[in-house]
């Protein structure tokens, strides 16, 4: 469940993210990939560890 949610968290930051930066006058590929990729892996850990508490229970 962590990895869907994170896949479609990084679908949406990685289109997100490139698309503000062109409109704002950056260059997307410069910037684009590094805020992905610190989206990506902070959402991913905290949603990982948030579903880890959730389910906590099931195993005690």
């Amino acid at each position: 469940m962590a990895m869907v949610a994170n896949l479609i968290i990084a679908a949406l930051v990685g289109t997100a993210i490139p698309l503000t930066l062109k409109r704002l006058g950056l260059d997307p590929a410069l910037g684009g990939s590094i805020l992905v990729t610190m989206c990506t892996d902070v959402f991913g850990f905290l949603c990982f560890l948030g579903l880890a508490t959730l389910f906590i229970h099931m195993l005690v």
